[in-house]
């Protein structure tokens, strides 16, 4: 009786610890294979704009502002209290009116190349957050400086062929320091047209023209179809006149040397093909000219002077939501492939990750305006994220690693932290958010009291003052760090103080795409 009792017992425990291990066995199993799905399965499409990110929200209203600093002509509901008028007999020795627009930097030249890159990259951001720009009440602050430049932009194309694509003298300019309310020398105009061609500044005004019709295609359907009209008009000139504006023009190579054309045209004709949908433009960026011009395969920086990752990543848009006659091209396959190599290299954990870094992980290119890169990189990163998001892409391949649209995001924000104060320095680069960022801006207008009376020269003494300025360029995004990530607040440091507007612009859409959570892509149209 013992022993049998003692087998039967040996026989239970038998069976539990069989039964106990197929259970753990099975258990191990399912987590298993729910992690590996998990893995290839594609995040939820986001949905409209959620709850708002209170940093990003303020950051992008301070962003903002430096629109309204950089305005010339007349002003209207001014909100930048030591802001006048400024520039209004712009355009008068051609009988044209080009008060309007906006001076580039800190000094006062209408500078038409990175102008009309500004409207271009404005209206990306526009169009595609525009509706979390709206939840923080900054959509018709961004229409309306937009409209500012292409007014301006409309104005200067007088005709088919001609182009007015600069207001003022550089070196006269820099050799005075002073408000441009108060300016009085010579503000001569400069112009390519079929005996002085310019591809590039004619291309890039035809890609701001296009981008700016969808904008405002909802609400003025008329100024829309003008905006068409004039950037079909400056595509054909470009494409027809080939010709570099640098070679064309050489005094332009001392400030917005260009180093080639074919990546503006690729821009603008993939911005026509948004706004028409004409076949005729996709065809010109698929076939010989994309073979010409893409440079597929090789992943570079967007920029004012290249365009190529901001046409690949917009040309994608059409990979991952057009037609399928139209995604299933062999080249736009290329242009969406060479994307996804922008985004490798950006990603820091990537195989094919970018050594352009400093030690905090802030992708740096240049000691001149250094900030111009992250910025616009992870704009980039940000739209891809979303597109991928919206497609139910749920992976990107990296050499064989496998990353998510999570983690595009997660690299967008770390560099729009950095800006925001996240840094060695414990600075924000955005002038006027926080409580510590750059004083001494290279910037005429906020280095003069709006009540001094000076000219051209004598001005120089407050460029040379050791105060602070007595105006804040409210709104700025200043050149940035060094590689080893010091920054010399100085108002002589050019090469780190100065603010441009087309970084403006691109930490504009940054900011406006992580105001809310993952944005729902849209269409243009």
């Amino acid at each position: 009786m013992g022993e049998r009792k003692r087998s039967k017992e040996w026989c239970g425990w038998f069976l539990v610890v069989i039964v106990g291990a197929t259970l753990a066995f099975s258990i191990f199993v399912l987590v298993k294979k729910k992690a590996g799905h998990s893995d290839s399965e594609a995040a939820p499409v986001p949905g409209p704009p959620g709850a708002i990110t209170k940093k990003y929200a303020d950051a992008l209203k301070v962003a903002m502002q430096f629109f309204d600093v950089q305005k010339a002509g007349k002003l209207v509901n001014n909100k930048i209290s030591w802001r006048g008028d400024s520039a209004l007999k712009d355009g008068r020795e051609a009988k044209l009116d080009l008060s309007k627009g906006m001076y580039d930097a800190g000094d006062h030249i209408k500078f038409g190349f990175p102008m009309a890159f500004t409207a271009t990259v404005l209206s990306w951001a526009i169009l595609e957050y525009g509706d979390q720009m709206e939840k923080v009440n900054q959509l018709d602050t961004a229409q309306g400086s937009l409209k500012w430049i292409t007014d301006y932009l409309i104005n200067a194309h007088p005709s088919e062929n001609v182009l007015y694509i600069q207001v003022g003298d550089p070196e006269k300019d820099h050799s005075c320091w002073e408000r441009p309310e108060d300016m009085t020398e010579g503000r001569p105009l400069t112009q390519v047209n079929t005996t002085t061609p310019g591809t590039e500044v004619a291309a890039e005004t035809a890609a701001a023209m296009a981008s700016a019709s969808l904008v405002f295609k909802s609400t003025d359907s008329a100024y829309s179809s003008l905006l068409l009209k004039h950037a079909k008009q400056l595509f054909t000139f470009a494409d027809k006149q080939r010709e570099s504006y640098s070679v064309s023009i050489p005094d332009v190579q001392n400030y917005y040397n260009s180093t080639g054309y074919g990546d503006e045209l690729l821009w603008a004709a993939s911005w026509l093909y948004h706004a028409t949908g004409v076949q005729s433009y996709f065809d010109y960026v698929t076939g010989q000219n994309g073979k010409a011009f893409a440079k597929w395969g090789s992943p570079t920086w967007f920029s004012w002077d290249n365009k190529l990752a901001g046409t690949q990543v917009l040309l994608s848009r059409v990979s991952f939501f057009g037609s399928k006659d139209t995604s299933n091209s062999e080249s736009l396959q290329h242009y969406r492939k060479t994307a996804e190599a922008v985004m490798c290299g950006l990603l820091p954990t990537s195989p094919t990750a970018t050594s352009s870094r400093t030690d905090s992980g802030l992708i740096w290119v240049s000691e001149w305006n250094a900030l111009q890169h992250p910025v616009a990189s992870s704009f980039l990163a940000v739209l891809y994220s979303d597109y991928m998001l919206t497609s139910r892409t749920a992976k990107l391949s990296c050499d064989g690693d496998s990353y998510r649209p999570s983690d595009l995001r997660k690299f967008a924000i770390s560099q729009a932290d950095y800006v925001l104060g996240n840094n060695p320095q414990k600075m924000s680069y955005l002038v006027g958010y926080g409580d510590n960022y750059p004083q001494y801006v290279h910037h005429r207008g906020a280095s003069i009291p709006a009540d001094a009376t000076t000219g051209c020269k004598d001005g120089f003494q407050w460029m040379d003052s050791t105060e602070p300025n007595p105006n804040v360029a409210v709104g700025a995004l200043v050149g940035g760090p060094f590689l080893n990530e010091t920054y010399i607040d100085s108002r002589n440091n050019s090469m780190q103080g100065e603010p441009t507007t087309y970084n403006s612009a691109f930490i504009v859409g940054l900011l406006s795409s992580l105001v809310t959570t993952s944005s729902v892509v849209q269409s243009f149209t």
